[in-house]
């Protein structure tokens, strides 16, 4: 049986969603300390102007080193509207927005307390909207010792790293995107990408 751990993050990229589909055990990590610039507080999607990345705020922790299941979101700068109308700007004219808009609203209607809650909700959702059923798990203690059927990626999928480099499994499959003819395909967004350009066809990208 095959196993991979990843840390939580927010409406990941394709590759971490490729990981949910081809693996048949998941632990997401939720004792990991929380770094900056990660898939855990953003994604990055692709707008009129091209990528655009949209990070969620979290509440400073008191100690430098904080686990990532006890990091809060801060409510600072009226956030979830310009995430959302950042999303509805980048795809309104997608094939599917209309379809999956308001399963995902109200994501941002919502407030939550803790990140990894707010993004293991959208994941659930996500992956029910994809029609795929990963087995997953979170970490009851900070994991350090790997069988060899156990793969970790918890600092593999990484905004500020090549997956070309670091992920050799990993093989972009070109898919329609609405800006495309403006920017080319741009690989490796937000799961969001995949979902509202290809809708049912998702799970077959993946």
């Amino acid at each position: 049986m095959k196993t991979i751990y990843l840390s939580s993050a927010y409406l990941a990229p394709v590759e971490y969603y490729s990981k949910l589909k081809a693996y048949d055990k998941i632990y997401i990590e939720q004792h990991d300390h929380y770094v900056k610039q990660t898939y855990r507080n953003r994604c990055n999607i692709a707008g009129p102007e091209g990528v655009l990345s949209l990070s969620v705020p979290i509440i400073r922790p008191d100690t430098p080193k904080c686990a990532m299941k006890d990091i809060r979101i801060s409510d600072h700068g009226n956030w979830r509207h310009l995430h959302w109308n950042a999303i509805e700007s980048a795809y309104s004219n997608t094939p599917f927005f209309e379809y999956y808009k308001d399963d995902l609203r109200p994501f941002y209607e919502n407030k939550y307390t803790f990140l990894a809650d707010f993004n293991e909700e959208l994941r659930c959702k996500i992956c029910e909207l994809m029609d795929i059923s990963p087995v997953v798990e979170h970490t009851a203690s900070y994991h350090t010792d790997f069988l060899p059927d156990e793969a970790d990626y918890r600092e593999v999928i990484h905004p500020k790293k090549d997956y070309t480099e670091v992920d050799k499994d990993f093989l972009p499959k070109p898919y329609y995107q609405v800006f495309e003819s403006r920017h080319g395909f741009l690989p490796n967004l937000s799961v969001i990408d995949l979902l509202f350009n290809m809708g049912p066809e998702s799970v077959l990208v993946l």
